[in-house]
């Protein structure tokens, strides 16, 4: 019964947020998309440029 009435009780005592912790949670979100974003960027301009580079390699090699 004591058990009962903690889990009844507890929840209420949480600290409830306020704008500035959802704003900053929002925040945190879009700079984590946003670093997810660039990183699918930068791995698309090394496989061109790996590309590229065989591109190259396979020009220099018919030039010998």
């Amino acid at each position: 019964m004591v058990m009962s009435t903690l889990l009844v009780v507890l929840p209420g005592c949480q600290k409830k947020e306020g704008p500035a912790e959802r704003a900053g949670k929002e925040l945190d979100m879009a700079v984590e998309k946003a670093g997810n974003e660039v990183d699918k960027a930068a791995e698309k301009v090394g496989e061109q440029v790996e590309k590229a580079g065989d591109k190259i390699q396979d020009a220099a090699k018919g030039n010998q």
